[in-house]
């Protein structure tokens, strides 16, 4: 592992900056600096493009949550504080940009560390809570009735502002390590200042960052979708399936393809950043384009949310057309009335009805063979 490549990947949870590059650091070193400008600025642009559109359709999204009372269950409550956790990233991702197009970093020391600590904070609390609506997927799924007293609004308020908690707490490192760097051309740099020695922090970082930010919060992801699949799988044939149990099933499908996309959008930023401190990576312009790129995809997954929001779920469709006056819609100001002792009993009588049609067709089959 070369310390020329170490330089390039430093900034793990900030892009690199091209003031950290000199043009005599690569062969043919005109060509590369000219492909290096080009690629700051498309880089510098979509950054932009990314913060306009992630901030108008979270902001979106936050806003009918909280507006209309029908958007107000256990779900959206989780949705609003990953909408909020995007909306921070995209404050932080103007900042970033501006370094990337003046080769430095303007605004002081103490910007710095709030702009890094937003963009980083991100990162941990969108995987989290995507870990708690995937673990509520599961209880609302295998665990229906018992599940209902723990899945209520004002336990979801709590385990969400628990979430936020845990999110700083592993968050520590980069508040206490993060500020300005001088590199050999005298400009600042919005970074990493990791003690001696920079190397074995620096991996050290990287490994804490895969475990508690991706690879530890995903292993409990996937066993909550395969404990799903079983039951699923373990329920029989399934006859006359209630309203209620094809909404949970909406729900359900909704929330793993919002994690399945942030998967796919983070995933390739670890295995850089992984790679970078196992594998062997030659430093030069094409790799920290790469590595631009990489980190772009994974500002672009909260942009994404809104957009899987609208095209898989109903009522946040509906909400957002109400709110662009693309189609008035009713029913969404109403307050829903039922408790948790209706749900419970609706919950039962659903059942019954499917275990009672279940043996009505389990009968037939017999009377048939």
């Amino acid at each position: 592992m070369t310390e020329e490549l170490n330089n390039l990947l430093r900034q793990s949870f900030f892009p690199v900056n091209e003031s950290d590059f000199s043009p005599d650091d690569y062969p043919h070193n005109i060509t590369h600096h000219a492909f290096d400008q080009t690629s700051s600025v498309v880089i510098t642009f979509v950054y932009f493009v990314v913060c306009a559109v992630g901030l108008c359709g979270n902001a979106l999204v936050m806003y009918v949550i909280l507006r209309y009372a029908k958007m107000k269950t256990v779900t959206n409550i989780y949705i609003l504080n990953l909408a909020v956790a995007d909306v921070l990233c995209m404050l932080s991702l103007p900042f970033i940009a501006i370094q990337l197009a003046l080769l430095h970093w303007p605004f002081g020391a103490a910007i710095c560390r709030i702009v890094l600590t937003m963009d980083s904070l991100n990162q941990f609390t969108s995987i989290f809570f995507l870990t708690v609506m995937s673990i509520d997927r599961y209880l609302a799924v295998v665990h229906p009735i018992k599940s209902t007293k723990w899945r209520k609004p004002r336990v979801a308020k709590t385990i969400s502002l628990a979430m936020w908690g845990v999110s700083l707490l592993v968050n520590l490192p980069i508040m206490i390590f993060s500020g300005l760097n001088t590199n050999k051309n005298e400009a600042r740099t919005c970074t990493m200042l990791w003690p001696e020695p920079q190397n074995t922090y620096y991996t050290a970082f990287i490994f804490y960052t895969f475990l508690m930010g991706f690879f530890l919060p995903l292993i409990v992801i996937c066993l909550c979708y395969l404990l799903i699949v079983i039951k699923v799988k373990s329920s029989g044939v399934r006859v006359c399936s209630s309203k209620r149990k094809r909404s949970e099933r909406k729900v359900t499908r909704m929330v793993s393809i919002v994690v399945v996309v942030f998967v796919l959008c983070w995933l390739p930023f670890f295995m850089f950043n992984v790679a970078s401190v196992t594998g062997t990576l030659i430093p030069t312009p094409v790799l920290k384009s790469t590595f631009d790129f990489v980190v772009v995809l994974g500002y672009a997954n909260s942009c994404a949310n809104p957009i899987l929001y609208a095209f898989l779920s109903d009522n946040f469709k509906k909400s957002f057309q109400n709110v662009l006056c693309l189609k008035r819609v009713g029913g969404l100001d109403e307050i829903e009335r039922s408790d948790s002792r209706q749900d419970r009993t609706r919950m039962v009588n659903d059942i019954i009805t499917e275990t009672h049609n279940a043996a009505l067709l389990n009968g037939d089959l017999q009377t048939s063979i």
